[in-house]
């Protein structure tokens, strides 16, 4: 929450500033943090459905139409298949569950968007580690169709630099989730000494 949005209210007794918490505002915090979520939760989960899917439907005709006797390199596109199934029920499932918060308080909406950040992290993690079997899958297939070791080498070094990215962006969704988590232990605090 913006520094600004504090209300400096005078203390009666002591004539000393007190700065009090502006619930409107604090409101409007959680609905665009909770929308920020939101939004990330649903793209990514498209894009990794989407992108999953076509790839492991783009690797079976590849591997068919060059008549590719590499066991390898069909369970990638079986593997990458599965991936971009398993996604598409997680979005069904974390859909269905979204009824479940019906609390429409601050505190409500508050554990909505942790549940939704929760989640962002959890699928991110997975598919970071999802990129051990692709990358096995995919070197293997590469070494045993007799490509050059300089090839390998490339293959390594692009997924090096995926999972150094992929690893930044889950620092991201982990921050987020953090920064949730704190906003919900001052609101419960909050409501505790009330």
């Amino acid at each position: 929450m913006e520094f600004d949005e504090l209300q400096k209210i005078w203390d009666s007794q002591t004539k000393e500033p007190l700065w009090v918490i502006n619930e409107e505002a604090l409101n409007r915090h959680i609905l665009a943090q909770k929308s920020q979520v939101h939004h990330i939760t649903n793209k990514s989960e498209l894009v990794l459905t989407y992108v999953y899917i076509v790839a492991g439907f783009s690797l079976f005709g590849v591997n068919i139409v060059n008549n590719s006797a590499n066991l390898f390199m069909y369970l990638l596109a079986g593997w990458t298949l599965a991936t971009g199934l398993y996604s598409l029920i997680s979005r069904i499932q974390r859909l269905k569950r979204e009824h479940e918060f019906i609390d429409r308080s601050m505190l409500g909406e508050l554990k909505h968007a942790l549940s939704i950040a929760t989640y962002q992290v959890r699928l991110s993690r997975l598919m970071r580690w999802n990129m051990l079997p692709i990358i096995t899958f995919c070197l293997i297939g590469v070494w045993e169709s007799g490509k050059s070791v300089w090839q390998v080498l490339g293959l390594l070094l692009l997924f090096g630099a995926a999972y150094f990215v992929s690893g930044w962006e889950h620092s991201i969704y982990k921050g987020k989730k953090r920064e949730l988590e704190k906003l919900q232990k001052k609101l419960q605090e909050e409501v505790v000494t009330q």
